[in-house]
């Protein structure tokens, strides 16, 4: 996930008891963010510019900064004819595609665990769901006979198949090849 999508920066003046929020910044993709290593969704740093001026010890001028990584994956996105080849086999982290239908009960079953892993593992990997009756090209292509079927890739090469409504830690061991080098 890229940085844009992770961090928020405000940036805050207090005087006294009051405090006045100021405008919210959203990253750019070409923007370079020096940030301190913190611990927490959240931490206060002095702010580099000294645009509030300080005649009084009370008022003092504060940046936030927040990461929202655990907000930016509400749920896991689809894929599909178009954007296959776009969001599966030229992404520069492995993939991990949940195929799936509608009518499907094991799929049901399978979906929150896929929905807790995009979670857990976002900006690690990408998780998509492919909707096996809107893109049935691209279940045959990969030879899918049988749903819920979990296919894993890494620089645009299928790795791996799972096949069935698997336990958490069955997907965990396979995402967990995929991460090192």
């Amino acid at each position: 996930m890229a940085i844009e999508n992770c961090l928020q920066l405000s940036t805050s003046a207090s005087v006294g008891t009051v405090a006045v929020k100021s405008h919210v910044h959203h990253l750019q993709p070409s923007s370079k963010v020096n940030v301190p290593t913190f611990r927490g969704l959240k931490r206060s740093f002095p702010a580099l510019s000294s645009s509030v001026s300080s005649s009084s010890p009370r008022q003092f001028r504060y940046s936030s900064v927040v990461c929202k990584a655990s907000e930016a994956v509400k749920e896991v996105q689809d894929v599909n004819d178009s954007s296959w080849k776009e969001f599966v086999l030229e992404s520069e982290v492995p993939v991990m595609v949940d195929f799936w239908a509608p009518w499907c009960g094991p799929c049901k079953l399978i979906a929150p665990v896929i929905d807790e892993l995009a979670k857990e593992y976002s900006g690690k990997i990408a998780v998509y769901k492919l909707n096996t009756d809107e893109a049935p090209g691209i279940a045959t292509q990969y030879n899918i006979r049988s749903i819920p079927t979990v296919l894993f890739f890494k620089n645009g090469e299928r790795k791996e198949s799972i096949i069935g409504a698997v336990p958490k830690s069955t997907l965990t061991d396979s995402i967990e090849k995929y991460l090192s080098p």
